[in-house]
């Protein structure tokens, strides 16, 4: 024996009809075999929605019927011969005049009951069934039709009917030992009770029907036909990545389905694990595929997680009070009053204080559930021994699922630490003894991400996904988009890391693109985006709630700096080329490093200070080793050494410092570099990741520059540095009469903070630096004399976006 299911979407058509009676063909033999069919996918809630309609005074229903009367006679014509469709026809006709009947006594009653309800549905699976059962016969294969209500037995609990299961299984075997036919049609999801009620089995009900057909005849196995090519790892409708678990126990079938792997119905598994049948579910569309294999023992794969599932519109309520401390019964009542109120308890999870107890309800229940509890608990309440019920809502129930948890030590930790990298808060915990699921419940607006992150970090030993937001597109921006372009393939085979570019934004305008913008397109697309606003461009990153999402300021800007805070709450790290804001208050700055560590993020800011070179990590690798920095000089500005390398009073100071913007090695407007201003910053953020609580306006800056420089537009200060070339000629003589070239070094030493030009000698460590190079002097307790130097290009856009890049590797690790 053997026992077939066909879910809703294999028989919602005509052609799909059609796939099954060729995959039943494949597999009939000489054992019996019985088909459970549900209703034409769809028809459940087309006649649930009438019955609502009617209910309503809503006329609208008998446009409804009409359209399901409509579908199933378009279906038989499709499916049957001419001269065979009349009395299938007519049986159609007859089931959807009865459905119209009750149909119109629900309008003129205004009453939609429990039990009217169960009939009402019941005519899908009714009307299928025969269909099924003719189109077989008609396509040559024999097959006789019986009526599931005279086969499962149930209570009159309408719309949650339990089995009896010692009457079913004596009518299930009189039948087939009296049953002529090798194949019989049976409609899933539909019983009776013991006088003769129709009643349902639940949705999703007809893999139960099958299990308990299986179950009752001793099947060899139990075949569930579905859509998808066997359980899942994780929902593919929200991982692109989930795939189909080969071989899965009962045990971890059982808790997948409860917990929302609406692949199985969750009483599916009870009747034939009493008898170790296995169960097998296929795909419909791809018969071939191995599909699962559900068993008392599940084949080893090497990962102690099977699935990850959830429930959503889940409610949370706990019930806390220092009177329920060392008290016996207050757990008794409340779950009594839940049981007879018919509330379903979801998951329970109670502290060892025994202070609280906190309860999951569907969030339909929660209201009906607050105030049956608080009336239970009256009299604690009103004398303050308990608090009236705390009540939260929006929330879904994320679980891990597998039988090797138990002798996994950690498995736990890294779910929790995942969830908590990625800004993903946990409200409650319940895990049971057997160790087979661990459940946690979060806000609903997480719960896509929260499967995607524990997907990723237990199954995915491919690539870890980034979803980078970028904002910049200037010189460092472009040349960062063309790094990334360039190593995607290194990053993948040597990182495990894809790198997606989903938001782009300049002063312009700004795109965002789920699926990753086009390394080859993004000026085009960003061309084409809209108007840019980084409130907005923030407020989507936060929306879109990506895992492992990496936020890069490649501006300059005051306002782009101002929105980090945003970002590292969300648990987004940021990685800054724009100095404003590790050099704005030393509040906002502490605090952006307090959010990083707060939000299990990364705030990561190297090219603030010597563009690529390892300046800021090199000094916080002294400080995490317990060094003590006593000194710091440094030649700060790439642009500043350029401009004073190349400058030898021949050519005038004025072209030599557009010669420096042309070739990329300063800020738009160079003032921000020759006034000092920008060196002021880096030394400041020197200072204080040396640990030093330092504000610009401690700063000494000795200014090279005249002050009427300082006004007007850029174009405007060139003209302005013409004029004033001899003061130019008259710094760079001085220096060499002295036999020193000039230098604009920063120094950090005892708390304090200068900048300004020097005269630097042949003998000193800042004298051979050439071209745009940085340096960096640390004097430090362990490098007191001969100090610690970092050394090399410190600014050009190719090289400081390679710094954003290493940056944004790091943060690929929080």
């Amino acid at each position: 024996m053997q026992v077939l299911k066909f879910g809703g979407t294999s028989v919602g058509s005509a052609d799909n009809i059609k796939r099954v009676i060729s995959i039943v063909k494949e597999k009939s033999g000489k054992d019996k075999t019985i088909i459970v069919v549900s209703a034409l996918g769809g028809t459940t809630d087309a006649l649930l929605n009438s019955g609502l309609m009617a209910a309503g005074g809503n006329e609208q229903y008998k446009e409804e019927l009409q359209h399901i009367e409509q579908r199933h006679l378009d279906t038989v014509k499709l499916l049957i011969p001419v001269q065979q469709q009349s009395s299938i026809l007519s049986m159609v006709k007859k089931l959807c005049n009865d459905i119209e009947d009750i149909c119109n006594g629900i309008f003129l009653l205004g009453e939609f009951s429990a039990r009217t309800r169960d009939r009402m549905v019941s005519y899908g699976e009714l009307i299928s069934s025969q269909v099924i059962a003719a189109a077989f016969n008609s396509a040559g294969v024999t097959a006789a039709w019986k009526d599931a209500r005279t086969l499962i037995q149930t209570n009159a609990n309408f719309g949650n009917a339990m089995v009896n299961v010692a009457a079913t299984r004596k009518q299930i075997k009189d039948y087939i030992s009296t049953c002529k036919e090798s194949l019989v049609i049976v409609p899933g999801f539909i019983a009776a009770d013991a006088n003769n009620e129709t009643t349902t089995l639940g949705r999703g009900g007809s893999d139960y029907t099958a299990a308990i057909l299986a179950a009752a005849t001793d099947a060899a196995t139990l075949e569930i036909w579905t859509d998808v090519s066997g359980m899942m790892t994780a929902d593919p409708r929200w991982v692109s990545s989930a795939r189909v678990i080969p071989s899965i126990s009962y045990q971890e079938a059982m808790e997948l389905s409860h917990f929302g792997a609406k692949v199985l119905y969750p009483p599916t598994i009870q009747p034939v694990l009493r008898k170790a049948i296995p169960v097998v579910i296929k795909n419909t569309f791809a018969p071939h595929d191995a599909g699962t294999i559900i068993q008392q023992k599940a084949a080893a794969n090497g990962n102690p997680i099977r699935g990850i599932s959830s429930v959503s519109n889940i409610a949370l309520f706990s019930l806390e009070g220092s009177g329920m401390v060392g008290v016996p019964g207050f757990s008794r009542r409340l779950f009594e009053a839940l049981s007879e109120a018919q509330i379903n308890v979801i998951l329970i999870t109670q502290g060892s204080s025994e202070h609280s107890i906190c309860v999951g309800v569907e969030a339909a229940s929660i209201h009906k559930a607050k105030a049956v509890v608080d009336a239970e608990f009256e009299h604690e309440i009103a004398v303050e021994k308990v608090q009236p019920l705390l009540v939260e809502t929006e929330l879904s129930i994320v679980a891990l699922v597998g039988e090797k948890m138990k002798s996994h030590p950690g498995t736990s930790g890294k779910m929790f630490g995942a969830l908590g990298r990625n800004g993903i808060n946990v409200r409650a915990i319940a895990q049971g003894s057997s160790e087979r699921n661990i459940s946690a419940v979060v806000a609903t607006k997480d719960v896509r991400k929260a499967i995607n992150v524990l997907h990723e970090e237990f199954f995915e030993t491919t690539n870890k996904q980034i979803h980078l937001f970028i904002a910049g597109t200037g010189n460092v921006g472009s040349k960062l988009l063309q790094q990334l372009q360039q190593q995607q393939e290194w990053l993948a085979k040597h990182l495990r890391l894809n790198v997606r570019v989903t938001g782009l934004a300049n002063s312009r305008k700004m795109i965002i693109d789920d699926k990753g913008i086009d390394f080859n397109q993004w000026p085009e697309k960003l061309q084409g985006g809209e108007e840019a606003d980084i409130e907005a461009f923030v407020n989507i990153i936060i929306g879109k709630n990506f895992r492992n999402a990496i936020f890069a300021d490649m501006t300059a800007s005051d306002a782009v700096a101002k929105v980090y805070d945003r970002l590292l709450q969300k648990s987004v790290s940021v990685v800054a080329c724009n100095k404003v804001a590790a050099s704005s208050s030393y509040a906002y700055y502490r605090e952006l490093k307090d959010l990083a560590r707060s939000y299990n993020c990364l705030y990561l800011f190297e090219t603030n200070v010597g563009a690529a070179l390892p300046v800021i990590g090199t000094l916080n690798d002294l400080m995490r080793s317990g060094d003590k920095i006593n000194r710091i000089e440094a030649v700060l500005s790439g642009t500043l050494n350029f401009v004073f390398n190349h400058y030898k009073g021949e050519v005038s100071f004025a072209k030599v410092v557009k010669q420096a913007q042309e070739e990329g090695y300063t800020e738009p407007d160079p003032r921000l570099d020759l006034s000092g201003t920008d060196v002021m910053r880096k030394i400041l953020i020197l200072a204080r990741e040396s640990g030093e609580q330092l504000e610009m306006e401690d700063i000494t800056c000795n200014s090279f520059l005249p002050e009427s420089c300082m006004h007007g537009d850029v174009k405007a200060f060139y003209k302005e540095m013409e004029r004033q070339e001899p003061h130019f000629k008259k710094l760079y003589d001085a220096a060499a009469a002295a036999n020193s070239k000039l230098k604009f070094v920063a120094k950090f030493e005892k708390g304090k903070a200068v900048v300004g030009l020097e005269h630097i000698s042949p003998q000193h460590d800042l004298y051979h630096l050439y071209g745009k190079d940085n340096v960096v002097l640390f004097y430090t307790a362990r490098y007191p004399s001969q100090p610690l130097v970092v050394k090399g290009a410190g600014a050009g856009a190719e090289v400081t976006a390679s710094g954003v890049f290493a940056d944004i590797i790091r943060a690929t690790a929080s």
